[in-house]
């Protein structure tokens, strides 16, 4: 799905129970367990979402195909305990405000600053010392369409794995504070309000073809993400800096295009992150895709298109012991139910999960996952560019038009969550400004209106490869079938199609995602007028300003208010139909450890073990 992403909500819980029957109210659909008011801290749905282990139980659940995924990798599977999880955090100066949400924690964040990392053990359970040795299959929804990092997503629903396993990550977040920590970057702090950055790597770093990654390497990656002609979706980021500059051979001096405390939450969610061989790279596609060189955890042995990826232990990585596991093998399955029951049969350990109704399953049938809660949600975009949605009234009758509860039932079976509000209640940011609302009349009077003046609402809904997104745009053209002079019709397109006539804008309709952490990165990404983001082509003053205000605010309320006007002027521009919170998510058997996520559900490789 086209990436639109907007950064909020995360669960913390400080053992109060009436805090965490607030949360438990809005989760209990996706985690199918009875509340009530005994409930403890660690035993009721939030335990499950509030990314957290879950203990597996033993149930019997159909065999997947065989031919799709083989013989189960483990006939019998042992209890398993949960772990504690190692959670890298940076020290510096960075101010945070930090407000208690009814799903979570929303942060603001004055500053990047931070050198030093600790690992953090609060409300965590000790899981043992990780093993090396064995191999794990892993599942994604998305088929990656090459291995250049920059033909690559790093978010739940697209190819975050591959990317961070062969290319490891220059940083990471934590999905509960959103505090940065240190991989192959050692800082990224700014003295300047976010105008200028020092990047600094550690010492010492090589590709696996001998060639230095150094403060030259980052540069050429960074630089390439800006061409068009590459169709990088992050390119979003990468034109957000105006100039890099080689300042030593570990510290690159990055100039923005404006100040922008917030920054770094942007680069660790694409492909900034991730930096290949300049070298290997300069010799063509082709030869990168039989080669890939990176400085990751692992290395490629086989690619089959349309099949599975197999790679193995990188020895020379940076960060020994890691990888503790010799081999992975990634295989990408759109389909919810084929990767639910892959990792219940044991066909597959692992799978990055984007069904709402899978995860409520899973909890049903013992398996453990991961879910990084959030704000925001899944949208059905209409394209501002060219008609029918150029005219605002269209975007309003297809928003009046549909029954997004409805929606929910058919696409999660009912337990996915509209979205009411952009900002969750609780949120600092929250305010009482509804996204949308349905009326069926008013909607057909919009419809007959544009068809009288010879502009009936004929368009198609773009859709990507996975079973959620065809259902959805299936439930979508059945809704609207009931309705007079407007015709909807629904493209299939596999991930590399959608996704390159997602970044060329060259759609009516399709599936983005807005998802909130901090307000900054995500809605002025998605909705700035001046944004290579802006997929769906706003164009609003107003919506400009108040996004420019609060990227610079000097203070909470003042930045509160920017986004709340923001709020009203989303809610007015129409964007299109928010349906459906989205759950970036892990699901996976008894036997693997060490799952750490961050960002929007990308998962670190080289910390995975398996249970010996």
């Amino acid at each position: 799905m086209t990436e639109l992403v907007i950064f909020d909500c995360r669960a913390a819980f400080f053992g109060d129970n009436s805090t965490e029957l607030r949360c438990c109210a809005r989760v209990a659909a996706v985690s199918m367990v009875q509340v009530t008011p005994d409930s403890r801290v660690g035993e009721s749905p939030c335990s499950a979402i509030r990314h957290r282990r879950r203990r597996p139980l033993p149930i019997s659940v159909p065999r997947p195909d065989a031919a799709l995924f083989g013989a189960p990798k483990h006939p019998s599977r042992p209890t398993t305990t949960e772990r504690e999880a190692q959670v890298i955090r940076s020290r510096g100066t960075s101010t945070r405000l930090l407000a208690a949400a009814s799903l979570g924690v929303l942060v603001f964040v004055a500053g990047c600053a931070g050198s030093q990392n600790t690992p953090n053990t609060a409300n965590s359970v000790d899981e043992g010392t990780p093993v090396s040795g064995g191999s794990a299959h892993i599942l994604q929804v998305a088929e990656p369409m090459a291995l250049d990092p920059a033909k690559l997503s790093n978010t739940w629903a697209h190819t975050p794995t591959l990317g961070n396993a062969l290319y490891g990550e220059l940083m990471v977040n934590d999905t509960e504070t959103f505090e940065v920590g240190y991989k192959m970057a050692t800082d990224f702090s700014s003295t300047d309000g976010g105008l200028t950055f020092n990047l600094v790597l550690r010492p010492g770093l090589e590709f696996t073809d001998g060639t230095p990654l150094d403060a030259e390497a980052v540069r050429f990656n960074w630089e390439r993400l800006k061409d068009p002609q590459l169709g990088s979706t992050s390119i979003r980021q990468a034109r957000m800096i105006a100039a890099l500059e080689v300042v030593e051979p570990t510290v690159l001096e990055v100039t923005m295009t404006g100040p922008n405390p917030y920054f770094a939450e942007a680069l660790v969610a694409g492909a900034l992150n991730w930096i290949a061989s300049p070298t290997a790279l300069q010799k063509g596609q082709q030869a990168f895709d039989e080669n890939p060189v990176g400085a990751g955890p692992f290395v490629l042995t086989r690619w089959t298109r349309q099949g599975e990826i197999e790679l193995e232990r990188n020895p020379g990585y940076w960060d020994a012991p890691k990888p503790y596991l010799d081999r992975i093998t990634l295989q990408a399955v759109p389909d919810a139910s084929q990767r639910l029951n892959a990792v219940a049969t044991g066909a597959a350990d692992l799978a990055s999960e984007s069904n709402a109704g899978n995860i409520g399953k899973a909890e049903m049938q013992g398996l453990q996952f991961e879910v990084v809660p959030t704000g925001g949600g899944q949208m059905i975009a209409m394209n501002h560019r060219r008609a029918p949605f150029d005219d605002p009234r269209a975007r309003r009758a297809v928003q009046l038009a549909l029954d997004t509860d409805a929606l929910n039932t058919v696409v999660y079976n009912g337990e996915g969550e509209v979205p009411a509000a952009l900002f969750p209640d609780g949120s600092p940011f929250y305010s009482d400004i509804d996204l949308q609302g349905s009326d069926s009349a008013e909607a057909q009077r919009l419809f007959d209106e544009l068809a009288d003046e010879g502009k009936p609402v004929s368009f198609s809904f773009m859709s990507y490869p996975s079973s959620e997104s065809k259902v959805a745009a299936e439930a979508v053209q059945a809704q609207l079938s009931s309705y007079d002079n407007v015709e909807m019709r629904v493209e299939m397109l596999d991930i590399g199609g959608a996704t390159a006539r997602a970044g060329n804008r060259d759609f009516d309709m399709t599936i983005t995602t807005a998802i909130i952490q901090d307000p900054d990165f995500p809605l002025w990404m998605a909705f700035h007028s001046q944004s290579p983001g802006n997929f769906v082509g706003i164009d609003d003053p107003q919506l400009d300003a108040a996004l420019d205000l609060g990227r610079v605010a000097p203070t909470p309320d003042e930045r509160k208010a920017a986004y709340r006007t923001a709020q009203e002027r989303i809610k007015e521009v129409v964007p299109g139909v928010w349906y459906t919170r989205a759950v970036p998510a892990a699901i996976y058997g008894p036997d693997v450890r060490g799952v750490e996520m961050y960002t929007l559900g990308s998962i670190q490789p080289e910390e995975l073990w398996m249970n010996p």
